[in-house]
């Protein structure tokens, strides 16, 4: 067992990458930043991306995500994607292309809504257009899919070249995922528009939901016309555990949510919105589970709630697979406030 380095206490589940436990992330903030920056800064230099969302007086500013990003001379975006070149903001995507792949998945599909999406019985022998966009304006060390942040390796497709594969006929539902959408929500927007104009198909969202409101709002009017999903993933409560894990403040996450449980879930005739939440051992417990669930249920109880198990992944790798006995009690927390939900991964904990 590894020693928290602020209260030097042996802890059972403590990341290497970070060395802080719990409480100490919880209670004693101002004493954990410089270990929490020290963690993210080591990871995202093997990248070549900023530490942190620039913020640099008199520069050049982004206004995709709750970053805010305030670009120097020859400074990046926190996702990587923007710099500030002779005072100008210069982007490697734009509403035409984007840095992305994609590719068909037979339904159904892994994807966190199947347990409740539709789709999952009336399209089988279909196909889901996943498509994996490059860049995130969150760095969470224990990101799945960290191939997100090889963004001078990603592959740059135009928007007509993913409308022919959209168009398949074998298509039913387009989801959009990473990294996260946010750093290149110009491009999504534009494709999905183009794709509603020439057929009928369900657009699904996977993403962190920390872009600016006017964007949120258009990515809700698009699942809201077309039928899908869109997926919060609730990281954390506690906003420091949040910049602990994901490098950055939840409180845009949290208020988009709202804001499309509040106008758009009751104008849809689907459930159009659903949350996850990572079971990270040592830091995600019921506690967290808790707080995110009564919020959830404040909004509306109906909403679907999942919780994913933890694999071991990217600067958590060195954490165990989510115990048994912390993933059925997070389950039962989040029941006696939510109507509907899911412990997902569970072919991970050796029961199925």
């Amino acid at each position: 067992m590894l020693r928290c380095k602020i209260c030097q206490k042996e802890t059972e589940f403590l990341a290497s990458a970070l060395r802080i436990c719990l409480n100490c992330i919880r209670e004693k903030p101002k004493e954990a930043l410089y270990l929490i920056q020290k963690a993210h800064t080591f990871s995202r230099k093997k990248f070549n991306l900023p530490p942190f969302p620039p913020k640099t007086k008199k520069g050049v500013k982004c206004n995709l995500c709750a970053n805010e990003c305030e670009m120097g001379e020859r400074e990046k975006s926190f996702c990587g994607l923007r710099e500030n070149k002779n005072g100008k903001l210069e982007s490697k995507v734009s509403e035409n292309f984007g840095l992305l792949y994609a590719y068909f998945d037979p339904i159904p599909t892994n994807c966190c809504a199947s347990w409740f999406c539709p789709a999952s019985k009336e399209a089988l022998g279909q196909n889901n257009l996943a498509v994996f966009f490059y860049g995130c304006s969150f760095d969470c060390l224990f990101c799945q899919n960290w191939s997100h942040k090889l963004i001078d390796k990603a592959p740059k497709i135009s928007i007509d070249e993913l409308l022919k594969l959209a168009l398949s006929p074998s298509v039913y539902c387009v989801c959009f995922f990473g990294g996260s959408p946010e750093p290149q929500l110009p491009f999504v927007i534009n494709f999905s528009e183009k794709i509603l104009e020439k057929r009928k198909i369900r657009i699904c969202f996977e993403w962190n939901g920390s872009s600016n409101e006017k964007l949120v709002k258009k990515v809700a009017e698009i699942a809201l016309k077309s039928g899908g999903i869109i997926k919060f993933d609730l990281k954390a409560f506690d906003e420091n555990l949040n910049y602990a894990l994901c490098g950055v403040s939840n409180k845009r996450t949290y208020k988009n949510f709202e804001i499309i449980a509040k106008e758009f879930l009751p104008k849809a005739k689907h459930q159009m919105l659903t949350a996850t939440t990572l079971l990270v051992p040592g830091y995600i417990d019921k506690n967290e589970v808790e707080k995110i669930s009564k919020f959830i249920a404040s909004l509306n109880p109906e909403i679907p709630y999942s919780l994913l198990v933890f694999f071991p992944a990217f600067e958590m790798s060195d954490l165990p697979i989510t115990p048994k006995k912390l993933a059925f009690e997070c389950f039962g927390v989040a029941k006696k406030y939510l109507k509907n939900v899911n412990l997902g991964n569970i072919h991970l904990l050796g029961i199925i």
